[in-house]
């Protein structure tokens, strides 16, 4: 399973989502590949900003390795699921989608509700982190039970 965490710059939300549900999969025995990416450009090739590098160390995860890029088309063939923060990652990410297969494959992580971006308030880490790890939990329990079910057609 290859998954891409997606929000505006890609230095707050979708890094702390890359970190927490690589580190959930790896704890349920998942193989599983996560990734992140920003639908803006602004900080291609810098890591996570310092607070949630700090937010996410708090809670046992190391994200202060991972390297900041955009979002690209290719990300469509690369991976299974893409999953955005906020209503306007969902609106950037989908005007990309060549295709309702493309299209299918992008979800909000919080599946109704958005993932506020905490990067004008040092407050907001850390339930912005426990809104992430949350949704990750959820992504999880639903993927494996997709996983479980007989495929379509099956009696």
């Amino acid at each position: 399973m290859k998954i891409l965490m997606v929000c505006l710059g890609n230095i707050c939300r979708s890094p702390l989502a890359e970190g927490v549900m690589q580190h959930l999969s790896d704890k349920a025995g998942l193989d599983w590949e996560v990734d992140s990416a920003g639908t803006g450009s602004w900080h291609i090739g810098e890591g996570p900003d310092r607070r949630s590098i700090l937010t996410a160390r708090e809670h046992g995860i190391d994200i202060s390795k991972q390297v900041c890029r955009q979002f690209k088309v290719a990300d469509f063939d690369r991976f299974d699921h893409i999953f955005v923060m906020d209503k306007n990652n969902l609106s950037d990410v989908l005007n990309m989608a060549r295709n309702d297969d493309d299209a299918q494959k992008v979800k909000l992580l919080l599946v109704d509700k958005v993932v506020p971006d905490p990067y004008y308030d040092d407050n907001q880490f850390e339930p912005v982190f426990e809104l992430i790890e949350g949704g990750c939990k959820d992504i999880i329990r639903e993927l494996i039970r997709l996983a479980s079910l007989p495929p379509e057609g099956s009696s």
